[in-house]
């Protein structure tokens, strides 16, 4: 995959074919199209698709709402595109003009080439940072929220000893493994970037707050959410395709049998990353999400060689491949009503008989990328159990509502 660019309108060639952005003389009138269509809700793949129909971000931003009906958009998503919540995007206009605050879109040269590769890519990254870091070789440190002394030691120690081999630490900012990792990258004067769940202009938990803020100013904070965006449940499992899309492999350092870490952990496997584990005890209950992913064929990690003799030959290609592509250049608002009704069809279509992703998505009329979200939502929740095959199966007997009475109410990260 190549990315190349012209003088004066910008050309970029991406997903096999050049799509148009506007003049680079005007980039507010860019970034504000970019921001119309990042509100749509759709795929930085999809939005392609549009712009190579339309012509450019403008056109499609300008659109009417039959030219995007016929062009296979969604009444929802293209009343979002044609009825903008202005207001939200004049305060991200606002946001942008604070040193090191930046928007990359999915045509644009600095969006990271990995994530750019992944299903369901975001249209849109809010950054708050150096982008060059967005381009080193990186490996993402993800664990428990509630670690063991020794995992902290570890999250630590093998981020620094990572970031001195040349990796960016990549993670979360959660408290526990998350907060070592970036913590260990900092003190080795290496690169660290945090994905967030919520607005790039909030930081969760708080009292991560003075970490938040030394971490843009050695690597980056990135979120796929507008501005005020506050850390709803749902959006930590979809941050973690995020950081592990971004990543040459993902690293569990502590984690449980049911942890979002162990989604991140196959989310990274079925983008095609490297899946890292580290043993432990039989007797420390966060060992045992390591000790399954081992048995399913993650490389078990005893020391950062481990780690560097797998990873590589993948930095080389991946250096190669940057290289090629240098030398080419010439707000969101809330809908958790419309969510739980959504969740309520995947529900109903599921039932108890397994279904793959495809067969959700015919039967429910969601999208591929919706159903993929929803999944990851509901497995982490415990409703859900992934089966061989790319297959779901729902799980207890309980209906929707009753579930939904009963689940927890606090945010995970």
């Amino acid at each position: 995959m190549k990315t190349g660019a012209l003088l004066g309108g910008r050309r970029f060639y991406v997903q096999g074919y050049w799509i148009m952005s506007d003049n680079q003389e005007d980039s507010s009138v860019s970034n504000r199209d970019w921001l119309v269509l990042a509100n749509a809700r759709m795929s930085g793949q999809q939005i392609a698709e549009l712009i190579k129909h339309f012509g450019s971000t403008a056109a499609v931003s300008g659109a009417g709402t039959g030219a995007l009906r016929m062009a296979g958009v969604s009444d929802k998503a293209a009343k979002r595109i044609t009825q903008p919540d202005m207001a939200s995007i004049n305060e991200a206009l606002q946001w942008l003009d604070e040193p090191q605050h930046h928007i990359v879109h999915y045509a644009s040269p600095e969006y990271p080439e990995l994530l750019r590769q992944i299903s369901g890519a975001p249209t849109l990254l809010y950054v708050n940072g150096n982008l060059d870091s967005l381009h080193l070789p990186a490996l993402a440190i993800v664990g428990s929220r509630n670690p063991t002394r020794g995992g902290i030691q570890n999250a630590h120690d093998f981020a620094a000893h990572l970031g001195n081999a040349g990796f960016s630490i990549l993670s979360g900012l959660a408290q526990g493994i998350d907060t070592a990792a970036h913590e260990g990258a900092l003190a080795a004067g290496a690169t660290t970037i945090a994905f967030l769940g919520h607005g790039i202009d909030r930081v969760y938990p708080a009292e991560n707050r003075k970490l938040a803020h030394r971490i843009t100013e050695q690597g980056a904070l990135i979120s796929e959410y507008p501005l005020g965006a506050s850390p709803r449940k749902e959006h930590f499992p979809e941050r973690n395709r995020l950081i592990s899309g971004c990543s040459l492999g993902t690293l569990v350092v502590e984690a449980a049998r049911r942890s979002g870490s162990l989604i991140t952990a196959r989310l990274a496997s079925e983008q095609g990353r490297e899946i890292f584990a580290i043993p432990g005890s039989i007797h420390n209950t966060l060992s045992r999400g390591c000790h399954q992913l081992i048995r399913q064929g993650a490389k078990l990690v005893e020391s950062v060689d481990d780690i560097v003799s797998e990873l590589g030959p993948m930095v080389e290609f991946l250096s190669e491949q940057l290289m090629q592509n240098n030398n080419d250049a010439d707000a969101r608002p809330d809908v958790s009503d419309d969510r739980d009704d959504d969740y309520k069809l995947l529900i109903e279509v599921l039932g108890h008989d397994p279904a793959t992703t495809d067969e959700i998505a015919t039967k429910s009329g969601l999208t591929i990328d919706q159903v993929s979200s929803m999944l990851l939502i509901l497995e982490l929740d415990g409703k859900i159990e992934a089966l061989h095959g790319g297959q779901y199966s729902l799980l207890g007997s309980k209906s929707w509502h009753e579930r939904k009475r009963t689940r927890r109410t606090d945010v995970p990260v």
